[in-house]
Parts: structure tokens; sequence; C-alpha cells
């Protein structure tokens, strides 16, 4: 028997990558022109989610704000969650005044299990229904690994980007499965990218893609899932905003510029935009802007090469401060900020 099996692998190593590679030619126009077709298709039938009931998570700032106000533009019906109360009704009330019938606010913690129930309990008593959940919220833990004292301050990177979505997602399946809903998971390109320094960020995120893919997987067609890959975007993160290694969220505009260097942050109006017109097409995937999509191809062909310039580029010699990192340096002596970086990003103002 051990025999016949390394003789089973033995033929799997030598002739299934030359297999896989043959199809992948012949077989690949073919396959994105069907797919080509079938987003024509998607794009004309288009959701219409007006009167339709839509629950935000981390909707008091950032791209969850935004898509509150793309969705009450459609006319959904909203449900917002986050932790700041006071921000929060500010956005319930600009979406309701964007065109939204009906919006809700729920003042909850997305890393606390019984919140994520409450949430979906008081849409379900509100609205009777729900056709899209929408997990975005999250935190930006910033520091080197080794940097870290207690290991435990980084918990809330997993508890609210991860456990928070699966949380939500898990006593929101059986109402979405009623409607033929949509989950919209909003995860980040850092989760393929290793970018020094948000490294639980980073795994949080790829733990978020793995989950909703085999989820999907197991669903079938009961109910759609769109995994969002936005790249830098206009935010609290962008603006500055992270978790220390003491657990605690501070604005800190020096080690946002150390890390987001002279990269081109989006607007956040235009990502939110294509995010809920992604979901209402009913896409899988979507990375915005589109041209992050290269940092996967370079990642996949050329690991090596990435890993060497991440690291020469975020990490100055031995015994120097992050400032004098390479990444610091290129956009303070090209002075690119103030093209680069929306408007926003450039006050250390966070809401409240």
């Amino acid at each position: 028997m051990e025999f016949i099996l390394n003789l089973v692998h033995k033929l799997l190593n030598s002739y299934l990558p030359h297999i896989a590679t043959t199809a992948l030619i012949h077989f690949m126009p073919l396959y994105l022109f069907i797919k080509f077709l079938y987003f024509i298709f998607r794009s004309i039938f288009i959701e219409n989610v007006a009167g339709k009931v839509v629950v935000i998570t981390g909707a008091s700032s950032g791209i969850g704000e935004h898509l509150a106000y793309e969705y009450a533009k459609k006319g959904a019906r909203l449900v917002l969650a986050a932790r700041r109360h006071k921000s929060l009704e500010q956005v319930a009330d600009m979406a309701y005044w964007l065109g939204s019938p009906h919006v809700i606010s729920v003042h909850a913690d997305v890393s606390k299990v019984e919140d994520c129930k409450r949430l979906i309990d008081e849409t379900i008593t509100n609205f009777g229904r729900l056709d899209h959940l929408v997990s975005n919220a999250a935190v930006t833990p910033l520091y080197m690994f080794e940097d870290l004292v207690d290991v435990t301050n980084a918990a809330p990177a997993m508890d609210i980007n991860f456990w928070g979505a699966v949380y939500t997602t898990h006593f929101a399946i059986p109402y979405l499965k009623e409607t033929k809903g949509k989950i919209v998971a909003i995860t980040s390109s850092a989760s393929y990218l290793p970018a020094a320094r948000i490294s639980f960020y980073n795994a949080s995120k790829a733990a978020l893609i793995s989950f909703f893919e085999t989820l999907r997987v197991e669903l079938g067609t009961q109910i759609g899932i769109t995994i969002v890959t936005p790249g830098l975007t206009e935010s609290e993160m962008t603006k500055g905003k992270f978790l220390t290694t003491e657990g605690k969220l501070e604005v800190d505009q020096v080690m946002r510029d150390v890390e987001m260097s002279a990269t081109p942050i989006l607007p956040v109006e235009k990502s939110a935009r294509s995010i809920v017109n992604s979901a209402c097409r009913g896409d899988k995937y979507l990375t915005e802007p589109p041209w992050f999509k290269a940092f996967f191809i370079y990642v996949l062909f050329f690991p090596e090469v990435v890993d060497w310039f991440q690291h020469w580029f975020l990490i100055p010699g031995p015994g120097k401060p992050a400032v004098e990192s390479p990444s610091k340096i290129l956009l303070d002596v090209t002075g690119l900020q103030k093209y680069v970086y929306p408007e926003s990003l450039l006050s250390p103002h966070i809401k409240v």
C-alpha cells in the first residue's frame, strides 16, 4: 500500500502541474469571456434595494458611514451599529435625510457576542426581515511585533475584525436565507500584502477572507457573499487612528506617514459607491481601487522581492527611529502628501 501511495504522489507531482498549466492556457480565454458576459448580465439586472433592510457594523465613520449614505440614496432601510453613540446618531440622521425611509441606530460592540445577537434581534423586531449584512467594524494595531510587551493587548484585532463579523453572521444567516440576501465582508488588501507593523491587522483580515470563502462554499446559492479588499481608503485608519501596544486607540499621524508614505489614498465616497454597486450586482470579489490588484500579482510571482522591498522601505536601520525609514523620507522630500491624501486626512480630528 505504501508503494502505491508513493507512486500516486510521484505521478501527481510529475504531471499535475503541467496538466494544470496547459488547461489554464487553453481555457482561460473562454473562462474570461463567459465571466465578462455574466458581469454584463448582473450589471443589467442589478438588485434594487429600495425598501430592503441593511445592517452595517462600524457605521459611525469612514467606509461604514459612507456605505450607509450610499444605501440610503438607494432607498434602503438601515440598521447602523457602532460603539460611538453620538457619531452614530449623526450618521443615522444624515442617512435619513439622503433618502432612507427608516433608520435605526444600535449602540453595540461587535467583539461581544451578546451585542451581535441583540443587533440582529433588534433588526428583526423592527423590520421583520434582513436583506444585506455589511461587516465593516475594525481596528488597526500599529507596532512591531517585538515591541509588544503584553501580547493580549493585540486581542481586539481579532475580537473586532474577525470574531465581530463571525458573530453577526452567525445570528444573521437564518434571516438572510429567508430573503436570499447578501453578506458584504469588508476585508483589506493588507490580507495578502506583508506590510510591517500591522501583522495583527493583516492576519485578522486574511482570516476573514478565508472564513467567508469557506462559508460561500457551504451556503452555495442561498446567500450571496461579496468579499471586498479595499486598498488605502479615506478613513480614521488612514487619518492615523491606531491601536497602541498598551491597547489604547490613539491618533499618530507621524506613524501614519511612515506606514502609508506616498501611496495614493482613495476618497471614501468613491469606495463606498463601488462597494454598494458591487454587492447589488452580486460580485464575489471587489478590490477598490482596482490598481491595488497589481500588488497581489507581485506577491504571487515575486514574493522574495516584495518581502525585501517592504523591509527596506518601512524599516530603518538598527537603532534608528521609524521616522528615518525610506517611506517617511520619500513623503517628506517630495511633498506628495497634499496631492495623494484627501484633505480630511491632513487633520488629526477624530469623531467622538
